[in-house]
């Protein structure tokens, strides 16, 4: 028996509860990202920025998803240390430095323009570190989650 097919109280196995839990979670992040820029660029101007970043932003959500369905999983039998939080949050955070200079059109402060210009410029960077960060604390998660697996059988 593997470590996700025990039954929780809900009648869930941890596997289809993480994997529920992992594709509620990339939504939520898509849900964000949209939030955040039609709050301050209205709703078509965040579809239109999605649609231009999709490349980028799919990737992104989708890795946050498999992370936070990994954790759920591993969670049930081990203390994790932070390693959904901190690739997690470059996840999110790096979603908010890519839009933030929406926020800066709202702002009459001259020299504000130019960290405008700098997240701008830098946005798909921003989005490319936070895929990174994905890769490497899904393969983290992955090697944990095998080695609990190892210890189990034995």
């Amino acid at each position: 028996m593997d470590c996700c097919s025990n039954k929780s109280k809900e009648g869930m196995s941890i596997k289809e509860k993480s994997i529920l839990i992992g594709v509620l979670s990339g939504l939520g992040l898509a849900g964000f990202y949209i939030g955040f820029i039609s709050i301050f660029q209205g709703f078509d101007f965040a579809l239109l920025n999605l649609r231009s970043l999709w490349y980028l932003i799919f990737p992104l959500v989708i890795g946050f998803g498999i992370q936070i369905g990994l954790f759920i999983s591993i969670k049930k039998y081990a203390q994790l240390t932070g390693t959904v939080a901190t690739t997690g949050g470059a996840s999110g955070g790096s979603m908010v430095a890519c839009c933030s200079h929406f926020l800066l059109n709202i702002l009459p402060l001259a020299g504000a323009s130019g960290l405008a210009l700098f997240l701008m410029k830098y946005q798909s960077v921003f989005l490319v570190f936070g895929i990174i960060s994905n890769v490497i604390g899904i393969t983290l998660m992955v090697r944990h989650k095998n080695k609990m697996e190892e210890i189990k059988s034995g």
